[in-house]
C-alpha cells in the first residue's frame, strides 16, 4: 500500500494535479478494491504491463489537466465498467456530482460496492443502458469504453446541456473515427460544433499511445 501512496503521490505532483492527503489516501484505496474485484469479476485485463494505480486509476487523472470540474457540475461517466474514470476523478473533486452508468450489472454492483466502502457522497452508479436515461442532463459526459465516436457523440448530445463537452481517453489512429463522427453531423442534429484530438503524450510520456478526444456543443 506504500509504494501505491508513493507512486500516486509523485506521478500527482509530476504533473501538477491538486491532490490532498485523503484524497491520495482514498484513490489507493480504490485501487486496492479494484484488483480484489478483478479477481472475481472482470473490470480490467487481469494481463497488466504495468501497475493498476499507473495504467488505469493515474490515466483517469489526466482528464483534469484539460478539464476544470467544478463543483456543482454534473458529469456522466458512460459505460464506467469497473467505476473508470468516474470513481478517480469523483475522489479528486468531492463536490462535482458522478452518475456512473454500464448495461452489464455485476460491474455496477462492483461499482456500488465500492462506492459505499470509500464513502463517496458524490458518486452514484446505476445499471442502465444509455438509452434508458431519460429526463436526464449533464454538463460532461466522460468515456474511456471502446465505442466509436460518432456512436458516443449519438448517445451525448441527447444528454448534454447546452455547451455541455464529452471526453473520451482513446488508444489508437483516430483520423477516421473523428472524421466519421464529423460527417455524422448532418445526420444526427445536435452533433457537436468541434472535435478536438489531443495525445496525452503531449501532458504525461508515460502514455504517449494514448489519445483524449473533446467534443464540443
Amino acid at each position: 500500500m506504500q509504494n501505491k501512496l508513493h507512486m500516486i503521490r509523485e506521478l500527482c505532483r509530476e504533473h501538477a494535479i491538486p491532490a490532498t492527503d485523503k484524497s491520495l489516501n482514498l484513490l489507493v484505496s480504490y485501487t486496492e478494491l479494484l484488483e480484489e474485484w478483478n479477481n472475481r469479476i472482470n473490470l480490467i485485463s487481469r494481463k497488466e504491463d504495468a501497475p493498476v494505480i499507473l495504467k488505469h486509476v493515474f490515466h483517469s487523472l489526466l482528464i483534469s489537466r484539460i478539464h476544470d470540474f467544478k463543483p456543482g457540475e454534473k458529469v456522466l461517466d458512460l459505460g464506467t465498467g469497473g467505476g473508470l474514470p468516474g470513481i478517480p476523478l469523483a475522489i479528486l473533486f468531492p463536490e462535482t456530482s458522478f452518475l456512473l452508468v454500464d448495461s452489464t450489472g455485476k460491474k455496477i454492483a462492483a461499482c456500488k460496492a465500492m462506492i459505499e466502502e470509500l464513502g463517496l457522497g458524490n458518486a452514484i452508479a446505476v445499471h442502465s443502458r444509455v438509452e434508458e436515461l431519460k429526463g436526464l442532463s449533464f454538463n460532461t459526459v466522460l468515456s474511456r469504453q471502446v465505442a466509436p465516436l460518432a456512436e458516443l457523440c449519438g448517445y451525448s448530445c441527447k444528454l448534454l446541456k447546452r455547451e455541455g463537452v464529452l471526453i473520451c481517453l482513446k488508444g489508437g489512429m483516430l483520423d477516421s473515427e473523428i472524421a466519421d463522427a464529423v460527417s455524422s453531423r448532418e445526420k444526427h442534429l445536435g452533433f457537436p460544433s468541434s472535435v478536438d484530438q489531443l495525445p496525452i503524450g503531449d501532458i504525461s510520456p508515460l502514455f504517449s499511445e494514448k489519445q483524449i478526444v473533446i467534443a464540443r456543443w
